[in-house]
């Protein structure tokens, strides 16, 4: 044990500190490093969306109300702010819809929260995009052990909410080492993460994404950049606040495993465990959307062909997806407008109206979610069978083992970009969307400053001052 005072410091947080003090100096493997990239382009594509979507919106007028400096770029907007109110913003945005990451162990969104709070430091700072990377792969690797490191049987039972929790401490350690915080500050940042630690999962009440844009990604990336900047400004505070007297861990769970937090650090990066969507709504609905196309493809069924459908899915998943108010993260609604529409496309799945769409009801009323215990307990997680039955007395059967885009069936980077154009391209036109996927290309060699240009240039298609 090592002291600073009379406070003992514990040797998992004096290795975890000091991790996060140096994870600028270390390279990455190159997979590593392209799947980075890949998931900042993602996370991108992500707030290029979130400008158009309620929860995006609101969250730049928060911004505006709030004035400031103009330090930090906000999204593909014409606004600039401080560093807090542009993570903050710029976090409501990519959590607006359901086009950003997850990661399924960590049960959380890492990219709408990590991401913002880490650019807006890395522009503020002038830091190179190798740095800002290293900082990403930083928070992905903390705000995920965190999560993973709690109970979680507590989470679900306590009805805290690990998107939020998460991505604050991943956020504020990738801006505590883009600010070159030596071992001691970053145990400061860790400390006033923990005193802004939040996040009720009463955020599934809200019909309209606003709250669970704050939970996901606005206030963690706020928090985040906050924590790092009162630290920066001089702020001191406790030197172990995951042990001893009062501390998080205990505060949270009854049984967390400290020893996750430095599992594996330097060879297991949990960005490579993340996952990247192949459609844009909730995470557990991916495969049901993969079985149902398959089977149109295959079998070429009209909507009036069909008796009744059972989508069946892991039991764990099946009440956040069942039966929502938000289109985006409804089983029975998408997969229904899938079996209408013959795709789900950005604009269907976040389309209110077409939850009333006649069609789309008549094909809803005849899925049955089947929760299947046997799921859960196989991996991988993100799967689902779908079955009809057809008036012709034929039953047919799909099952995705593993959605693309997941760990076990990961996507390449082609198909990544072409998600990106597929977003970006309609809000922010095929210039700039091309401009960034290049400079995501050769992110290492470049200055996020170069970035951030290419995201507030002329071209810029939201007027947000």
């Amino acid at each position: 044990m090592t002291t600073q005072g009379e406070i003992v410091i514990e040797p998992m947080m004096r290795e975890l500190s000091e991790y996060i003090a140096g994870a600028l100096a270390r390279p990455l493997p190159p997979e590593v490093v392209e799947k980075a990239e890949h998931h900042i382009l993602d996370t991108l594509a992500a707030i290029a969306v979130g400008t158009r979507l309620k929860p995006g919106k609101v969250g730049l007028e928060v911004m505006r109300s709030e004035g400031g400096r103009p330090d930090c770029t906000v999204g593909f907007t014409d606004a600039r702010a401080p560093v807090v109110h542009a993570s903050f913003a710029v976090g409501m945005i990519a959590g607006a819809g359901e086009t950003d990451d997850s990661h399924y162990l960590a049960r959380m969104h890492p990219g709408c929260a990590i991401v913002p709070p880490i650019l807006a430091t890395a522009e503020l700072l002038d830091r190179s995009g190798e740095d800002f990377l290293r900082a990403v792969v930083l928070g992905y690797d903390i705000g995920c052990r965190l999560t993973m490191a709690l109970d979680e049987a507590l989470l679900d039972n306590a009805f805290h909410s690990p998107h939020s929790i998460g991505g604050l401490f991943g956020g504020t350690a990738g801006c505590a080492a883009l600010r070159s915080f030596d071992a001691q500050h970053v145990r400061y940042a860790l400390s006033y993460a923990v005193q802004q630690t939040a996040g009720v999962t009463c955020w599934m009440r809200d019909p309209e994404h606003c709250e669970k844009a704050f939970v996901f990604g606005g206030n963690p990336a706020r928090n985040a950049a906050n924590a790092a900047l009162l630290v920066a400004c001089g702020f001191t505070g406790g030197s172990d606040p995951f042990h001893g007297q009062h501390n998080f861990f205990d505060c949270m769970s009854p049984n967390p495993d400290r020893a996750e937090m430095v599992r594996g650090l330097g060879r297991d990066y949990e960005i490579m465990r993340a996952m990247i969507k192949k459609w844009t709504v909730g995470s557990p609905i991916q495969p049901a959307l993969d079985s149902s196309q398959a089977l149109l493809k295959e079998y070429r069924f009209a909507p009036d062909d069909i008796v009744a459908i059972d989508a069946i899915l892991p039991d764990k998943e099946t009440k956040i997806i069942s039966n929502r108010h938000m289109p985006e993260i409804c089983l029975q609604h998408l997969v229904a407008l899938m079996l209408v529409d013959g795709d789900v496309t950005l604009e269907s799945s976040h389309d209110y109206e077409r939850m009333k769409d006649p069609r789309v009801l008549a094909v809803r009323e005849k899925i049955t979610l089947v929760p299947n215990a046997e799921m859960t307990r196989t991996p991988p997680p993100r799967q689902a069978r779908i079955e009809i039955r057809l008036k012709d007395g034929r039953t047919i059967a799909h099952h995705t083992p593993a959605t693309r885009g997941t760990p076990d069936n990961p996507m390449a980077r082609e198909e990544v970009e072409t998600k990106a154009i597929r977003l970006m391209t309609p809000i922010v036109g095929e210039a700039v969307t091309a401009k960034v996927i290049d400079a995501m290309r050769n992110l290492p060699s470049i200055r996020v400053r170069d970035l951030t240009a290419i995201m507030s240039g002329s071209d810029a298609l939201v007027k947000a001052a």
